[in-house]
């Protein structure tokens, strides 16, 4: 009995690990997120019990808690000979892995952490945004805009030169350039928003942070801000 934590990548199945193809294709349960693009859950057995635990916080669909992925993961890791749990991007970037590692070794089952490329690199590299470059910035900053808060960590972050990678923010997009600009970013800074990026429904928009409040851009993408954000690569 085993369950593996997989990464997905950022949509398109070629961007995969071999090892996540492997686990996937072999699986007996497969514990999947919303966003897992099509693609990669038709690399799935025909006979694996295949369990949806989105989650639609916006869009008025059934949200499956936490609380619930856990079960589901340890009632099926202690049958089952093989059980995949499939996170969108890499699961332990902004994905909840800790918690569901956590929660399956208090239940006694083996874990295996299968890493995958994250949003957060592969989809602006993908659309020719180095989020380093000599010159322009040396650091990089990768920050969850699901709850903003007070803002002081986007006011940190607005306060370096570090390229800002910024994961779930669309929603929140006018506060975290509000924010980004008390900690000393210029509205004139370049951002780059990538939507449903490596996919068949990729949408890239080009802004300033000045503008990005008033610009129409949907869930999910992954923005980035900084001068890295003006390269035509």
């Amino acid at each position: 009995m085993n369950v593996h934590l997989v990464g997905a990548g950022p949509g398109d199945p070629s961007l995969l690990t071999v090892r996540a193809a492997a686990l996937i294709a072999s699986a007996d349960v497969i514990i999947v997120d919303r966003l897992v693009d099509h693609r990669v859950r038709a690399l799935a057995r025909a006979d694996a019990l295949v369990i949806d635990v989105g989650k639609h916080p916006r869009d008025g669909g059934p949200t499956t808690t936490q609380e619930t992925i856990n079960a589901l993961l340890i009632e099926h890791g202690r049958r089952a000979d093989c059980v995949v749990r499939l996170k969108g991007g890499d699961p332990f970037v902004f994905g909840r892995g800790g918690e569901e590692l956590l929660a399956l070794r208090a239940a006694g089952i083996d874990v295996e952490v299968v890493p995958g490329v994250s949003s957060a690199f592969a989809v602006p590299a993908l659309a020719g945004v180095p989020v380093t470059h000599r010159g322009l910035s040396t650091s990089v900053t990768v920050i969850s805009g699901h709850d903003v808060g007070d803002g002081s960590d986007f006011e940190l972050a607005g306060r370096s030169r570090a390229t800002i990678v910024i994961l779930m923010g669309v929603e929140h997009r006018a506060d975290i350039a509000a924010a980004l600009k008390r900690g000393g970013r210029s509205p004139a800074t370049p951002v780059l928003a990538i939507e449903w990026g490596s996919t068949e429904r990729e949408r890239r928009v080009k802004t300033t942070l000045g503008e990005l409040g008033a610009t129409l851009l949907h869930a999910p993408a992954v923005m980035v801000v900084g001068e890295v954000a003006g390269l035509d690569l």
